[in-house]
Formats: structure tokens, sequence, C-alpha cells
């Protein structure tokens, strides 16, 4: 048998930044369960990263950030382009619209092959048909070696409205980690300030960024019409919101002025995902636009119920009746009424959560998306490098 003495090669992620939320966990897990022997890995931020994925450098993974500014800022092109040339990868692997322009940087510095993936769309193009956005697509497209979709909505999209050629799209659904997401195995764990799980509390609980497009101000609307009603149950409702960002404040407010502070926490980023999901008893995810949602899953593998909104591949993971209930977008009171449903049958809700987590390890086992990735990265190498060139270039 012969054996390969061949460094690993290395793949550099691009990401807006790294802190908490489904797309910078995939990043994370993906990275832990590729092969070492055949690939190393660097992480480069947009923005910035947070200590919550910190611990990834002790794998060897150097992370760059290269500190853009808001709006316009020219000068992270140059920052990106020498970081490329001092990293030399293999490959890159951008992400959603705020990286794909590093795909022209990455082939100005030389960077042989090029990934790009789409976990979700931006809140300037919910439905991926802005104009401007499209071209910008499409004008790169051609320096794209392979497109990876996260759910059959966004790889049919890419198809359809971006242009790229099937046979250079993969449609690779998220995993998770079922051992570390596990079900409670006793009583909820008393978390959150004095008196937030007393009287029998039922936990409505969300994870994610609080930027708009997650829209948490429509969650909070509908907790608060819910506690506004005389029914008994609603009496031991309690709102858990995990994460941190732009609208955290908006939302905080809406709970002051209602005089409802005390039986919400939202406790910013946290690093306790997995016991904070044990002590919640419902899943809401109130996002305009979705992947295919990491956090989702991760709920669903900690035997939770989901409420969400039918957006996205949010319907492919969330089925009506069996695991949880879809409801319109930027509709809290059809919100609520979801939910109220969960708290006045409990019965209901463990059933759909043990539901929830057979499916999680039927389908969305971490090795199965890992090997998904891995045969992507595998077969670009044995293909021509797409063109450093975008006018003229052949099409995708």
């Amino acid at each position: 048998m012969t054996v390969s003495h061949e460094a690993p090669r290395l793949i550099v992620h691009l990401v807006q930044q790294l802190d908490v939320g489904g797309l910078e966990n995939g990043i994370i897990n993906l990275i832990r369960h590729m092969p070492a022997e055949r690939y190393r890995h660097a992480i480069i931020c947009l923005r910035d990263y947070s200590a919550y994925h910190a611990h990834i450098q002790s794998r060897g993974v150097e992370i760059i950030s290269l500190n853009k500014r808001e709006g316009k800022d020219f000068g992270h092109y140059v920052r990106l382009f020498r970081a490329l040339r001092a990293l030399q990868p293999d490959l890159i692997h951008t992400r959603n619209l705020c990286g794909i322009e590093g795909q022209l940087v990455a082939a100005l510095a030389g960077v042989k092959w090029r990934v790009h993936g789409e976990h979700g769309r931006d809140m300037n193009d919910l439905h991926g048909t802005r104009l401007k956005y499209q071209l910008l697509r499409r004008v790169l497209r051609p320096l794209i070696g392979h497109f990876i979709a996260v759910s059959s909505d966004l790889e049919q999209w890419l198809i359809d409205s971006v242009g790229a050629a099937p046979k250079r799209v993969s449609h690779i659904s998220n995993g998770v980690d079922s051992i570390q997401f596990h079900p409670r195995l006793g009583p909820p764990a008393a978390v959150g300030p004095r008196g937030f799980m007393q009287d029998h509390a039922f936990v409505i609980g969300s994870v994610g960024r609080m930027d708009e497009i997650k829209d948490y101000p429509t969650l909070v609307d509908a907790f608060l019409r819910l506690i506004a009603l005389p029914h008994p149950a609603h009496q031991r409702m309690r709102l858990l919101i995990v994460g941190d960002g732009p609208q955290r404040a908006a939302c905080l407010d809406m709970l002051t002025r209602a005089g409802a502070a005390h039986r919400a926490w939202l406790p910013g980023e946290r690093a306790d995902i997995p016991q904070l999901l044990r002590a919640m008893d419902l899943f809401v995810l109130p996002s305009l636009a979705e992947g295919s949602s990491n956090t989702i899953l991760e709920a669903m593998a900690s035997g939770l119920p989901v409420v969400a909104t039918a957006v996205g591949g949010n319907p492919l993971l969330v089925h009506p009746g069996f695991t949880g209930i879809l409801v319109p977008p930027r509709t809290p009171e059809l919100m609520a009424a979801a939910i109220a449903d969960y708290c006045r049958i409990p019965e209901m809700g463990a059933r759909h959560g043990m539901r929830a987590r057979s499916q999680v390890i039927a389908r969305h086992s971490l090795p199965e998306m890992a090997r998904g990735y891995t045969a992507v990265y595998d077969a670009l190498s044995t293909q021509p490098a797409p063109s450093r060139a975008i006018l003229g270039a052949p099409p995708a």
C-alpha cells in the first residue's frame, strides 16, 4: 500500500464575523469533523470575532479579522488580498452575499480553487430578486468553481436566478451534534435571574443573532399578547432569547414598557447554549428568511418542538403537526396561537420533541455533512481551475 506524504491542503473560510450564530457554529462543526490529515483551516472575518469560538484556535486554526468598517470600506479589499497572499491557501470558501466579493480578491491573489456557499438571504434581498445583487452574483459566477446550498430552496435559486450550472451546485444539509445537544434528563436547570424559573415555568426560547432579519420583536410581541390573556396556563410563560445584536435593546424596551421584564431573560451571548436549550420547553424562530437553520436543528436534537416562520428551508425541517408548527412571517397573532397550543397541551410538545430528535439523528448527522463538503473539496482538485478573468470568461 502506498502511503501519501502530501501536506494537508489549506482552506480559508471567509465570513462576515465569528460569534454566536448558526452559520458560525456550522463552520466550526465542519472544521472539527473534516479529515485533519487532508485539510487544515483558517478563518478570515470581514469584521471581527468574539471569544465564543476562539477555542478553535487551539486546533491550529488561525483567525484573522479585517476590521471592515460599516458601509463602504475599500481598504478591506487590500487587507483581504494581503492576508490571502500571506496564507497562500489552496482553496477559499466564501459564504452569502457579504462574502461573495472575496471571490474576485481571491482570484487576483492566486487562490486556485474557489467555493461559494449560500446559507440564507440578506435582509435587503429577502427573496433573492434584487437586480444589483443578482448582477453581482452573475458577474462573479465564472470565478466560482462550485456552489454549495444548505437547502433545496437555495439550490434551485442558484440555478434559476444566478444561472449556475446544476453540475456546479451541491445541496448539503446542515448537521448537528446530537450528543452535545440532547434532551434534558431530569428537571429543567434553574437558569436565569432569581425567580425566572419559578411556578413551573413554561419557557419559550430562541437562540440567534438579534439582527433585523431574525425579527425578534415579533416573538416579543407574541409573548406579550399571550401573557396579557387571563388563561391560567399563560401565567407560567417565560421568554428566553439568547444572543446579541442591534435588536436586543428594542426587545428589552418592549418588555420593560409592558411591565413584563421580570418574565423575560435576554442574557446576550452565552457559551452554554446546550444547557440553555434544555431549560426551554419550546423553541421559536421568527426570522424573515432562512437557509437551513442550525439553531432549529440544535433545538430539535435537544428534544424541543419548534414554532418557526414558513420561510426558506424551515418547512423542510419543521413538519407541521409532527415536529412543530409553521406560521407566516411577521404574524405575531398566529405565532402567539401556536405557542399557546404547546403551553396548554404539554403532551403535544413532548411528542413533537421526541419526533424532532429522531428526525435529526436520521437525517442531519455531522459526519454526513462533513463527508458532503469533503467530497466537493476533493472533486475540485481534479477539475481545471475556474477562469481568473470576469469579462469574456466562459459561462458557468
